[in-house]
């Protein structure tokens, strides 16, 4: 896994991408199957993340703008002097070196942190971050490749698809930096919103759109999410 970071030029305001525009999954691939090629013929892996990083620099093809401020927030300055974060659970116990990191948000219901919970990441070599609840506890920061796993809000209204914390969260230029990939949960009731989350960010942050899962998910979800993110941090 590269040390450097990757600049997710224009992501910007979430709520910019929750109008009319229909909502669009053609880039979003079942993780256990993340080594195969998505649509519109690119490798959704770690690996490709890095050649894309190349291929910008070297043929400037595509264009890089100024990330701006999400909806209601400021942008925090590029300047970065944030201590990083101290994972939840750390890979092999910390005892050994990560392969990546999830960076997820549950809320008081807790669905999303009993399903990182069942994923055993640590085991993988897959450090996990928690965003805090508590809107006014302190910033966590990343400062190594991770994939962001988060619910959708907004009982079925799109324009409040992303959690405010989250928002806060990727808010932060150091931190949006290094997001590689999102998965989101969602409930199927919610229509064309399900899962809505994970498309806004997806877009935004310009990154794949990797898996999405219904509440608590299934043991077939844990399964692909587990699996599929050794895979995704490893080719």
């Amino acid at each position: 896994m590269s040390a450097t970071p990757k600049v997710s030029g224009g992501a910007g305001d979430l709520s910019g991408l929750t109008g009319a525009a229909p909502i669009r999954r053609a880039g979003m691939r079942d993780l256990s199957a993340l080594t195969g090629v998505a649509a519109g013929g690119r490798r959704h892996t770690a690996a490709a993340a890095r050649r894309d990083d190349a291929d910008d620099d070297a043929t400037h093809t595509r264009h890089r703008t100024t990330p701006v401020a999400l909806h209601g927030m400021s942008e925090t300055p590029e300047h970065d002097d944030a201590t990083p974060g101290t994972p939840e659970t750390t890979a092999a116990g910390g005892r050994g070196k990560a392969i990546g990191a999830l960076v997820y948000f549950s809320s008081a219901s807790e669905n999303t942190a009993r399903f990182v919970a069942g994923l055993k990441l640590g085991e993988a070599g897959i450090n996990v971050y928690r965003i805090p609840l508590k809107p006014n506890a302190p910033m966590l920061n990343v400062r190594e490749p991770y994939v962001i796993m988060v619910p959708t809000y907004g009982g079925g209204d799109a324009r409040k698809a992303v959690p405010p914390q989250v928002k806060r969260f990727l808010n932060h230029a150091g931190n949006r930096a290094w997001i590689r990939g999102v998965i989101a949960s969602g409930n199927t009731n919610f229509g064309t919103a399900y899962g809505a989350a994970g498309d806004i960010i997806a877009a935004k942050c310009r990154v794949p759109y990797l898996y999405r899962f219904e509440l608590m998910g299934t043991r077939e979800d844990s399964r692909k999410v587990r699996d599929g993110l050794v895979k995704f941090f490893t080719k």
